[in-house]
């Protein structure tokens, strides 16, 4: 019988012990394997930025028009009451030049009875009145339209502001997209497609800030009540193929809560691009959030080697790998 060194008997154990190890420890580690949806980490925190840049923008931008449209109905309004007060201010302008002081006590003076003394006091007391009415109504017409017309330079200059930022997030997205092509694309429209329910919206016209905070109908995981909202208004309008949601990965916003993945088949997602009536089915659906886009707070959509985003509508992803990757058998939907 062979008999074993002290010292090949330590090594021995300690290569068990580490056998042992990665039996017992690597199972129960968590897996957050590469994104298997293409395209990096960087590019999806880059079209993040971009497109949340854009939102906002384009935010502040209508908020302003709704200002403007707001601030012009003001100075016209108040423009034509001054162009009516203008007649009215200049007879009291004449009135006060013809009559004056000593011309009102003589014609009370002039009054040939104590009735008709009393008569045009009060006469005179209700004109001095009307004088002093159509003045200041005059004085506050003139300083409104001012004021509107100050309002109105001051959007015009936050309109420009709001479209440069907004042509800036564009090209931001179109230099991050030309990672995997971004050039243009024919895209998927459908002007039949149903209009889903508005999500809601702040009183200013943003979004929401939204945690994940619901529990997800398509995985043990949770989703932000916006993007639940978007997957049961899909389903509502008739898109009930196989869907997953929350999931976790290294990168993106499935993680999140703010993505979905939307199987072209009813059943799962298969492993090669979908074809005939599974194309078709996706076509619609891409250009349903499409269509829907800003009712639902979407941030961007990917199908069948494209992707859009509201500041650039469609352009090539040609990312490389599997059809899940290349998005040919699921519509990826991320949210704002």
């Amino acid at each position: 019988m062979a008999v074993i060194s002290p010292r090949r008997c330590t090594a021995l154990l300690a290569l068990l012990a580490a056998a042992v190890m990665a039996v017992l420890i690597v199972p129960g580690t968590p897996a957050f394997a590469a994104d298997p949806e293409g395209g990096t980490k960087k590019l999806r925190t880059n079209l993040e930025a971009a497109a949340k840049g854009y939102d906002q923008a384009k935010t502040k931008l209508a908020a302003s028009k709704k200002r403007q449209t707001q601030l012009a109905a003001t100075l016209k309004a108040a423009q034509t009451r001054s162009d009516k007060l203008t007649s009215r201010v200049s007879e009291v302008a004449n009135r006060s030049y013809q009559m004056g002081r000593m011309s009102t006590l003589a014609l009370l003076l002039n009054s040939n009875s104590p009735d008709r003394f009393v008569d045009r006091v009060q006469s005179l007391d209700m004109l001095a009145q009307v004088d002093g009415g159509t003045l200041a109504d005059y004085r506050e017409d003139i300083d409104t339209i001012k004021k509107a017309q100050i309002g109105l330079n001051a959007e015009i200059g936050e309109q420009k502001r709001q479209v440069s930022v907004m042509e800036r997030k564009k090209k931001q997205a179109e230099l991050a997209l030309a990672e995997v092509g971004g050039g243009s694309a024919g895209g998927f429209i459908d002007a039949s497609s149903p209009a889903a329910d508005p999500a809601p919206r702040n009183s200013d016209g943003s979004w929401p800030k939204e945690s994940c905070s619901i529990k997800d109908p398509t995985s043990d995981g949770c989703l932000t009540p916006r993007t639940l909202h978007a997957y049961e208004q899909a389903r509502a309008d008739g898109f009930k193929h196989y869907t997953v949601c929350w999931s976790q990965r290294s990168s993106g916003e499935h993680p999140k809560g703010r993505a979905c993945d939307f199987s072209s088949n009813a059943t799962t997602f298969k492993t090669s691009a979908a074809t005939g009536s599974d194309k078709a089915y996706g076509d619609r659906l891409a250009a349903y959030f499409v269509k829907n886009a800003d009712r639902l707070g979407i941030m961007y959509v990917i199908w069948y080697r494209q992707i859009w985003m509201p500041s650039t509508g469609w352009r090539a992803y040609s990312a490389t790998g599997d059809a899940a990757a290349v998005h040919t058998n699921h519509v990826h939907l991320s949210m704002l």
